[in-house]
């Protein structure tokens, strides 16, 4: 196959069909942006699973004055109870799985919680008696968190034991919910991008028809004729690739380092690193949608 030939052939229909292959670009580029977004988001929640999960607390509320509940009869809990609860948390039943654990006070409770509603008007209304006393513990393993729940629950004194990471579980959710989101409005774009790319490569294939026709009483095989098409598909949707991969970089560089970077320092955020691992999957899925998709409208449109 003379390959000097092949590519002058694909240029050619590139150059006959500029506004269509612009066409392919904006719309490869567009879907592959949120398939690169979603795979960032993706690899987020994985990472922010394992650095909260292992930071997730069990929280054994005490009982206040107004708290409700079995356990709660005698109003709030007295200096025997919460010595109760740190006895079982010492005792060797239960803490071979504790890590560490430390007691807040009402005080200490109030005053974290003015900090975390320092804006809010509800500051004016609570007064420190009606938080909860806690004691937060640390398990070795957060994953047996039930062992802890099972073992204070009922305990007179204790209004509730509650796993941190069940709260972590409902926001992993929702994020999860906009990741697939992402992922379904970018299977919709590639299907559109794959369509696109098939009608620009009949329309190319009929521009030619009378050079195609040539070629065949000639004698050219079908894998001559079939190539510079494949190779226009290609092209444009690598393109379309490499303007995502750019696009993907950006976001990691600017937004996500950048500018949640300086804001949740708190928080273990995707990098650069991640990022060069999406381009090349954002690479190889363009060009294997652009030639499957070449292949299948090149073969069609010849065997008319």
């Amino acid at each position: 196959m003379r390959l000097g030939l092949v590519l002058s052939e694909a240029a050619n229909g590139l150059r006959r069909n500029a506004s269509m292959v612009v066409s392919v670009v904006l719309v490869t580029f567009i879907s592959l942006t949120f398939v690169g977004a979603a795979i960032l988001m993706q690899m987020q929640i994985g990472q922010m699973k394992n650095f909260w999960y292992d930071r997730a607390q069990v929280g054994i509320y005490m009982c206040t004055a107004i708290s409700s509940g079995e356990t709660c009869t005698a109003g709030a809990a007295t200096p025997e109870q919460i010595d109760t609860v740190k006895a079982q948390l010492e005792s060797p039943a239960l803490s071979p799985f504790i890590d560490k654990y430390y007691f807040e006070t009402h005080e200490q409770a109030f005053e974290n919680f003015k900090k975390q509603f320092a804006d809010n008007p509800v500051v004016d209304y609570v007064t420190a008696d009606q938080l909860n006393e806690t004691f937060w513990v640390n398990l070795d393993d957060p994953s047996q968190s039930d062992v802890l729940v099972e073992g204070l629950s009922g305990i007179a004194g204790v209004e509730n034991v509650a796993d941190q990471r069940k709260y972590l579980d409902q926001i992993f959710s929702v994020l999860n919910v906009a990741s697939y989101t992402a992922i379904g409005i970018a299977s919709l774009m590639l299907v559109a991008a794959a369509l696109l790319i098939a009608t620009t490569i009949r329309l190319s294939a009929f521009s030619r028809r009378r050079e195609l026709g040539i070629m065949r009483l000639v004698g050219a095989s079908n894998r001559f004729i079939q190539t510079p098409f494949i190779l226009e598909g290609v092209f444009a949707a690598l393109l379309g690739s490499l303007l995502a991969g750019g696009a993907v970089l950006a976001l990691v560089y600017w937004f996500v380092q950048g500018y949640l970077g300086d804001r949740l320092t708190n928080f273990s955020l995707v990098g650069m690193q991640d990022a060069l691992v999406v381009v090349p999957v954002l690479l190889v899925v363009g060009a294997v949608l652009a030639a499957f998709s070449a292949q299948f409208a090149i073969t069609r449109y010849l065997k008319v």
